[in-house]
């Protein structure tokens, strides 16, 4: 696909989306089952529920707004996927109002735990909510990415500021209430009971180039995509990512 056709969102998906796509294969060949069940905690509009149920899978996306649940449905009709893919109002805390424990192959938490009351919490009820052998893609915010960021724009107190702050957080007019390290992160997950497959860093380089430079120099888009997938399994990057991404693997037998 050409740059002009494919959408810049590509650089905030493209890893994850990989990486995802490789663990789901890997689960449907233990379990002998090419469909498998998603479940896609704060998953809105569906930018990870749709691609999934392109692919055959069943996923459940339970998301707090309705609005977003509505234009969920919306995109699923379009996308001829409407009967793979259903959404229910509710949220990671009060998961097992609205779906059943242990009744997923796989289940998202993406750019949840910045926003949650206790992100342990978070964590344990989407583990519980996996089978045995089944995975967890956790996304959320990393803290270095931010400080680089603020630092770049001039902002150095900001940039401190985010540094000090227990919560990641650089003034009082950040929109995210929370950040997170590749340790921290990792032992949520851990803590939760599940084993660490891999981690990523996202969004490593996507957020500092000038966005005319991509959308107007020839072929800029792919190398930019190229180099940010060279640079995600680097743990040297993962510092300096703007988002981080931890695989979780349940234990148990895979094909249950």
């Amino acid at each position: 696909m050409s740059d002009t056709l494919r959408p810049r969102a590509a650089l905030r998906t493209a890893v994850v989306q990989e990486v995802l796509q490789d663990a789901l294969r890997r689960r449907a060949e233990a379990t002998g089952r090419s469909a498998l069940d998603v479940l896609d905690t704060g998953g809105g509009s569906g930018n990870f529920a749709v691609p999934l149920a392109r692919l055959g899978h069943r996923v459940t996306v339970v998301d707090p707004s309705p609005d977003a649940l509505f234009a969920l449905e919306r995109r699923a009709v379009e996308e001829e996927v409407a009967d793979r893919v259903k959404g229910v109002q509710g949220d990671v805390h009060g998961l097992f109002d609205v779906v059943e424990r242990g009744g997923y192959d796989a289940v998202l938490c993406h750019g949840v735990l910045e926003y949650v009351d206790d992100p342990a919490e978070g964590v344990r009820n989407t583990v519980a909510a996996l089978r045995p052998g089944g995975v967890l893609s956790l996304l959320a915010a990393g803290l270095g990415g931010a400080v680089l960021a603020r630092a770049l724009a001039g902002h150095f107190k900001e940039a401190r500021q985010a540094l000090d702050d227990p919560n990641g957080r650089w003034g009082t007019a950040d929109p995210v209430p929370r950040r997170f390290t590749v340790d921290q992160l990792t032992g949520l997950v851990e803590d939760a009971g599940l084993r660490v497959g891999a981690v990523h860093g996202v969004r490593v380089f996507a957020d500092l180039v000038p966005g005319v430079l991509v959308d107007t120099e020839p072929g800029a888009l792919d190398a930019l995509l190229r180099l940010e997938a060279a640079a995600a399994e680097l743990d040297a990057f993962h510092s300096v990512a703007t988002q981080l991404h931890v695989l979780g693997e349940a234990r148990g037998t895979a094909g249950a």
